[in-house]
């Protein structure tokens, strides 16, 4: 199972409750990128969001600058929306990546859960499915084709069209994000993708019914089971002690829920719903190395991962307490996760 690092690049926020240049949080982001790769995680991924919460709205620009100055962790997008996205240009940029970084792109497709791409890149939203599975379609040829010929209802057509440059291995690794919904599933398993599953709510058991469909989707389409690749995406933050790294998070944490949830009708969020997610059957791993060593194990147990994904900085917590929680994930809890694993 690979252990990494997912992030939206949470922005930072005055006493007054606005959001910070965005300039402060993406320097501390390459700093983080490096300490993933220095202390051994297999990978690291970025948001792509277009709001004033979040400092990321280009994920390729912040993959290329974490590419000089890490040597073997994977970078990829967390996630890239394609429906509001050129797959063309999305190839080209993370084939560029690719290439600057010695093969250690990816992509991961998502529909995206934020609405704010489609008005600024001219898409209506009424074509949130079709857009996907179009542009889908057009990716996933591109990595596999060249010159491409294709024709689609939403984007001109290609004709014999060289798109350049190309990956390292001609190749991108690219995989797809779903929620909690059996289409998206059915998509990913028809053609054969990586999934990996946003786990931010609920009991994590109450996806496995998802995962097991998946694997029979992707099994009755005869896709080759030795390629078959499943992870999680799920809140996590790691310190010393549990007790205290909790209270300490917990402000900046539900501030972020709250902010989100103004938008979309949600209750405030409350230090109970913080401690139930905490718990045995919660969706968060918030807390000291042993826990979280459990919690993943336990996890991997359940669904058969070969990939963890822990998003760790919800809220936009102070780059100090960041770079002690990717410690502590690299040093302490990944070698206790691999050296299970291996028994």
């Amino acid at each position: 199972m690979e252990l990494g690092i997912g992030m939206f690049g949470d922005n930072h926020y005055d006493q007054n409750g606005q959001p910070l240049p965005a300039g402060e949080r993406l320097r501390e982001l390459i700093e983080e990128i490096k300490l993933m790769d220095e202390v051994g995680l297999d990978f690291f991924g970025i948001g792509e969001h277009h709001r004033p919460d979040y400092a990321v709205s280009v994920p390729e620009i912040v993959l290329a600058a974490a590419s000089t100055v890490t040597k073997q962790i994977k970078l990829g997008s967390a996630v890239t929306v394609l429906s509001s996205s050129d797959p063309v240009r999305i190839y080209q940029s993370f084939a560029t990546i690719d290439q600057i970084s010695n093969g250690r792109a990816e992509i991961t497709a998502g529909r995206g859960s934020f609405i704010e791409s489609f008005p600024i890149y001219g898409f209506d939203l009424k074509d949130y499915n079709d857009l996907f599975e179009e542009k889908l379609d057009l990716l996933l040829k591109i990595n596999t084709q060249n010159p491409i010929s294709w024709k689609g209802k939403y984007r001109t057509s290609l004709n014999n069209q060289e798109v350049l440059p190309r990956a390292v291995n001609d190749r991108l690794k690219i995989w797809v994000a779903v929620g909690g919904t059996p289409e998206s599933v059915l998509r990913a398993g028809k053609v054969g993708l990586p999934v990996i599953f946003a786990i931010i709510g609920g009991n994590p058991a109450q996806f496995q019914p998802l995962f097991q469909y998946y694997q029979d989707v992707y099994q009755h389409f005869n896709h080759d089971m030795t390629r078959f690749q499943v992870g999680v995406h799920m809140h996590c933050f790691f310190g010393e002690d549990s007790k205290k790294i909790a209270d300490e998070y917990f402000p900046v944490y539900s501030e972020q829920m709250n902010r989100i949830g103004r938008t979309r009708g949600w209750q405030p969020f409350s230090r109970s719903q913080f401690d139930y997610g905490r718990g045995q059957n919660g969706h968060l791993i918030i807390g000291d190395a042993s826990e979280a060593i459990d919690k993943i194990l336990e996890l991997n147990e359940l669904f058969g991962l070969t990939r963890f994904s822990a998003h760790m900085d919800v809220g936009g917590p102070s780059h100090t307490s960041l770079m002690k929680s990717i410690e502590i994930f690299g040093t302490k809890i990944a070698p206790k996760v691999r050296e299970a694993l291996k028994k």
